[in-house]
């Protein structure tokens, strides 16, 4: 046996919505309809309102922690939660106004893992359109309610080195132009993550250009709301100008590639992304598969099936694979708020997946090579 250990930075899953976990293999067959539609993120998404109604803060707590357990154990220190169930089934609020949010929290410090915890504002079903069934536990009256609450948590977790809070809102669908540009002045202002969904799905698009005359990021921009710290989640249906538009705010894009895949989102630009000087991070989102080696490699992956080429990118004096592990983890982690220097794991290099390896290689085969069994072996 070869004693010495390979020692990386600890992995981050910059994006998450850790109760999704338990719909795992649960939205796999075609929706039960007369159309014979095969189905599409709009109707996945029905089946994980369906989970989210069912959500009481016990059961939150235990499907976090299910799924934190097992992003610990394929090498994950720190996950970055995009939290929007935040009341009673009925909408109404909890006697303690944040004990959803606490649960995920508490999950996460009991699995190991530093947390982000992003609290997301949701006022509306969209554009026009009340909140409907169980979106009203997602709903607050008022911007001011979201505020008070992000106060709440920061002021509870001020002095906890292992938890950040930033501010999230859902998306263009679910908040309105008055909101974001209350959300992003008081994350500005208090120096927070501010994360969002943005350019998803095709039909927000057009519903936020026939709302605003804007597509999503220009309406962002528009704002103000483009900084080192906003983390455009998923940036699926960019157009080139619109990655300038990160690039030039220094600002991150999460990419959740099994995710995406997963629900049909279609595949983001990854090469415009990074010409235009956006920073990278990812994601695992639905927790559909919880493998970070699949999310850091399929930025490659994905863009040459997009691209209908091999290695897409250079990354100067990093190869590809440093330049990669170095989005899933530090990048990730700074995308949280967290400083750049987590914590590392350590990993066998006598595993069989690394056998007939050479050591210059070493780190190209545990990007491309490898599966989650590898990451199994660290300590």
């Amino acid at each position: 046996m070869n004693p010495e250990r390979i020692i990386l930075p600890a992995l981050c899953m910059a994006h998450s919505h850790a109760f999704q976990r338990a719909m795992r293999g649960q939205a796999q067959r075609p929706p039960n309809n007369s159309s014979g539609h095969p189905g599409s993120f709009w109707s996945w998404r029905e089946q994980m309102y369906a989970l989210a109604h069912s959500l009481t803060p016990e059961t939150i707590y235990d499907m976090s922690r299910t799924a934190y357990a097992e992003l610990r154990a394929c090498g994950v220190r720190t996950v970055g939660e995009f939290h929007y169930v935040h009341h009673q089934a009925d909408g109404m609020p909890y006697a303690d106004r944040t004990i959803l949010a606490d649960a995920v929290v508490r999950a996460a410090l009991d699995e190991g893992l530093r947390i982000a915890l992003l609290r997301v504002a949701y006022e509306r079903g969209g554009a026009g359109r009340s909140v409907e069934g169980v979106q009203h536990r997602f709903c607050d009256p008022s911007v001011d309610a979201v505020l008070r609450d992000v106060d709440t948590l920061r002021a509870k977790y001020a002095n906890h080195d292992r938890v950040r809070i930033g501010v999230a809102p859902h998306s263009v669908r679910a908040v309105s132009r008055e909101w974001l540009e209350s959300l992003s002045a008081y994350a500005n202002e208090h120096d927070l993550p501010l994360h969002m969904h943005v350019a998803e799905q095709p039909r927000e698009i057009d519903q936020c250009l026939k709302e605003s005359g804007r597509r999503p990021l220009e309406l962002l921009a528009d704002i103000g709301a483009l900084t080192h710290r906003f983390v455009a989640v998923h940036a699926t249906h960019l157009k080139l100008h619109e990655a300038k538009l990160l690039g030039d705010a220094r600002a991150f894009a999460c990419i959740c590639p099994t995710t995406e895949r997963d629900l049909g989102d279609g595949l983001p630009n990854i090469k415009a992304l990074r010409e235009a000087g956006v920073k990278l991070c990812v994601g695992v989102d639905s927790h559909v598969v919880s493998d970070p080696l699949e999310e850091i490699r399929s930025l490659e992956t994905h863009e040459r099936l997009r691209s209908l080429s091999r290695v897409t990118f250079n990354a100067g004096s990093r190869s590809p694979a440093e330049q990669l592990w170095l989005e899933g983890s530090q990048m990730g982690a700074m995308a949280c708020g967290f400083s750049d220097e987590g914590e590392t794991i350590s990993l066998d290099p006598d595993h069989l997946e690394l056998r007939l390896t050479d050591p210059e290689h070493r780190l190209d085969a545990i990007v491309f090579g490898c599966t989650k069994a590898f990451l199994f072996s660290h300590r």
